[in-house]
């Protein structure tokens, strides 16, 4: 397989692929450990903060947005896709803006977040060395940056446990879904490298479990700006 087909590149142009399955599969409801586990556990991990305003980074179709429609939070969600931005406009719930995670190194106009969010949106390589290193300057003071990913251990499968691109797979999903997107693998040591090298401290690490298999269905990571040493 060719270098360019394992890219942060490549990511972006699988989910434009994808756009309109995806939105499919998440208000039908078709994806079972979101369902039973990782939905609420993101959303129990956000409002434990009690945000007042939320940067949801990677947003899709805008699930969070609407999720936390009514509960005074200003959500603003964006997407690098131009399609599921459309869609999550429509749907309400939020304020969806098209921007890849390079722009944000230039911050948000006219918004800092109390939580910035990854919600299973963390999939590439240099993009997400540029989203750490931008996540200080978008947090208001003692703001919090939450990450839910797939646990390292369980998402390595029968692979060497080391960081590197893995080619994607819609394995579980409909025939609607095509051109699966790679995605970059990184083991527990090397995220938490990615907070420590950032400036960013660990507060908290949960590990969601889902009850079919009592092992955990993904990993989430709490951290805040470090102050001065």
């Amino acid at each position: 397989m060719s270098a360019g087909a394992l890219s942060d590149a490549k990511i972006v142009e699988s989910w434009r692929t994808n756009a309109g399955a995806w939105t499919a599969a998440v208000r039908e409801r078709r994806i079972e450990s979101r369902e039973l586990v990782t939905d609420r556990a993101i959303l129990d991990a956000v409002l434990g903060r009690a945000p007042h305003a939320l940067l949801d980074i990677g947003c899709g179709e805008g699930w969070l947005g609407r999720a936390l429609a009514g509960r005074g939070i200003h959500v603003l969600g964006i997407d690098a896709v131009p399609d599921l931005i459309a869609r999550a406009n429509a749907a309400g719930g939020g304020e969806f803006r098209i921007a890849c995670y390079e722009q944000l190194a230039a911050g948000v106009p006219d918004f800092t977040a109390d939580v910035a969010l990854c919600n299973f949106s963390l999939l590439g390589r240099e993009s997400v060395d540029m989203l750490f290193a931008a996540i200080p300057a978008l947090l208001r003071p003692h703001g919090v940056f939450i990450i839910q990913s797939l646990h390292p251990v369980l998402a390595c499968g029968e692979r060497p446990y080391q960081d590197g691109w893995r080619e994607g797979s819609w394995a579980g999903f409909s025939a609607d879904f095509t051109d699966p997107a790679p995605w970059y693998f990184r083991t527990l040591a090397s995220w938490l490298g990615l907070f420590r090298t950032h400036g960013l401290r660990l507060l908290e690490l949960r590990e969601p479990i889902d009850p079919r298999t009592q092992k955990p269905a993904s990993v989430i990571f709490i951290a805040d700006v470090m102050g001065p040493s």
